[in-house]
This record gives C-alpha cells, structure tokens and sequence, in this order.
C-alpha cells in the first residue's frame, strides 16, 4: 500500500429532537488495522476522484490553522488537536438549516512523498447483511462513495510553501456554495485558485496566441486540438495541466515566441500548473450549447464546412445530418403528413 496512515480518528455529531446539533467525542486514536488503513485509502481514492474541488488557504487568524501548527510541532497532541476542530465545526454547521447527523473523519496520512490531513464529515447508513446462521442483521457504515462534506490540506505544500493559495482543497458538494462557505467558515480559510478560471484563461490565451501568430484556419484547428490533446491527456492521467510543459509541445509563433514566453508577457495571470477542467477544454474541439428545448454539440472544424452559422438572422443550417437523426425526422414527417 503506498498510503501510510499517521493519525486517525472518528468523533459523532448528533442532531437531536429540538434541531440543536452535539458532538460526541472519541476520547482516544483509532488503532492502526486493515479496517483503518482500508477505510483512508478509499477516502483517499474517492477524493481523488471527486471533480469539482474548489482550491484555498487559511487566513491569517485562523485558529484551526494555529491547532494544527501546534500539533505539528509536537506541543500538542492528535487527539486534543481533532477535538478542538470537532467542537468548532458543530458550532460552525449549527447555524445552517441542513445540518445533519453524521460521522467527523479526521485522519493524517502519507501519500508518496506528500503529506496529508484530511477532515470529512460523511454519512453513516444501515444495511443488511446475512449471518453465517443465514439470518438478517443491520450494519452501519460509513458511505465514503458520496461524500460531499469534505476537505484535504496538503501538509507539505503547507509547511514548504506557506504562501501557496492553493495547500487546502475542499468538495463544493451537493448544496453547492453553502457548503464550500460553512466549510471554509470552519477552518477560517479563504478561497484560492480557482481552477475553472485557470482554463478558461487558457483557452483565451490559446485563442489570442493564433490570433497574432496570423495562422491559417487548417493551423489554428492543429494548434487547438494539441492543446486539447495535452489537457486530456493531464485529465486522463490524474496529472495537472503544467503552462510550461504545454508550450514546448507547442510550435512557435512566426516572430519565434512560444506559447509559455507569450502568456507571461501579455499578462494572462496564469499559475505554473492547475487541474484540467473538462467543460473548459472541450470548447477547444467542440461547439456545444443548449436552451428552449434545442442541445446541439458538434466540432468546430465543421464550422463553414457543413455547419454555417448566419449572424444576422442568428440561423445555424447543417449539411447533412447524423443517419439516426435523418431517420427520425424522415418517419415522423411520413407520419403527420
């Protein structure tokens, strides 16, 4: 197993019949076991996996911040540090309406070469199980799959780079930025990078740079679908997008600049590397949009060649359509005929 559990420990938050939210507290770590070490992995498994993280760093004045200074630094103790953040997150999530019972997940971990605290408030759900004597009996578990109530800071980034924007990520989740705002509230953190505007910023410095490199339609189509390709690419692999590593697997300009050299200069503010966003870079190959019943998706090298799109009259004509879709219009034509 590549992942090397530190630290690891549950507490209870409770929501009682008059609404009002308690914590119970574990007054002692969990042990490390199979159960344990299983339990972080598929945590760390399945926030990898999450899309969607929003990016952050502590305040200035951030006690859970100062907690975790000092718990890493030996003058306090996992325990004391896990109770202390429980107690303020109780008092964080009561003062929203969609505070529930469920389970505080706090655990320290390596992952490779990095360290990590990850703090997570999931779900615990009843389920059947049969028992050797083929009877039925109810479990709990923890529903690791869905959880949307979550945060991870990058412990080395954090004590290597303190002026990173970017060491804490947190799951948007299902009730979108109510629970990225309470979340935050908790830890005392702000916003950092955001991603999707990192791509978005990319996509425009990618439009401008063949724009003034004065390329063709044939080269600018080229010259996208590398971007694409080395996005995806990153995606597909769980890597992020590197500016730097793009623009040498790019051409360059005519005036002999490349792509890396040109988005510092013009000032796109871009960081050195950030995550892929999909809906972002699919704007590279793809025109796609939807509204007032109508979803049309189709790739830009076909714009002026079978897709024409008329400005003035705002009419999209298509030549030639998809067989399935010629079929369907064909038959119900012949019917309300």
């Amino acid at each position: 197993m590549s992942l090397t559990l530190s630290h690891v420990i549950l507490h209870q938050l409770n929501k009682q019949d008059d609404e009002s939210l308690q914590v119970q507290l574990r007054n002692e770590l969990l042990s490390h076991n199979s159960s344990t070490e299983n339990l972080i992995a598929e945590i760390h498994r399945v926030y990898n996996a999450k899309g969607g993280k929003g990016f952050g760093h502590f305040s200035e004045d951030s006690e859970v911040s100062s907690w975790l200074k000092a718990f890493r630094s030996k003058e306090t103790d996992f325990l004391d540090f896990s109770s202390k953040a429980a107690e303020r997150l109780k008092s964080e999530l009561a003062k929203y309406p969609f505070a529930e019972s469920g389970v505080l997940v706090m655990a320290e971990y390596r992952s490779l070469a990095t360290e990590y605290l990850f703090i997570g408030l999931l779900e615990s759900k009843a389920s059947m199980k049969v028992t050797d004597e083929l009877d039925l009996s109810t479990t709990d578990y923890l529903d690791v799959a869905k959880m949307d109530i979550a945060a991870r800071i990058d412990l080395s980034t954090l004590e290597t780079d303190s002026d990173s924007n970017r060491y804490l990520t947190f799951i948007k989740g299902r009730v979108g930025r109510k629970v990225a705002d309470f979340f935050l509230d908790f830890m005392q953190a702000e916003v950092g990078m955001d991603s999707k505007q990192q791509n978005l910023v990319l996509m425009q410095a990618v439009e401008d740079y063949c724009a003034d490199s004065r390329l063709d339609k044939e080269e600018k189509q080229e010259y996208r679908k590398q971007v694409y390709d080395y996005c995806n690419s990153q995606l597909q692999s769980g890597d992020e997008v590197v500016v730097k590593e793009l623009a040498s697997e790019l051409p360059d300009n005519n005036d002999g600049v490349d792509f890396y050299q040109y988005a510092s200069e013009q000032g796109y503010e871009l960081e050195e590397s950030f995550p892929a966003d999909r809906t972002s870079m699919r704007k590279l190959t793809k025109f796609v949009g939807a509204g007032g019943g109508l979803s049309i998706n189709f790739d830009s090298m076909l714009l002026g060649e079978r897709v024409f799109y008329d400005q003035e009259t705002d009419t999209l004509t298509i030549k030639g359509t998809p067989p399935n879709l010629r079929d369907q219009l064909a038959r119900r034509l012949n019917v309300d005929e």
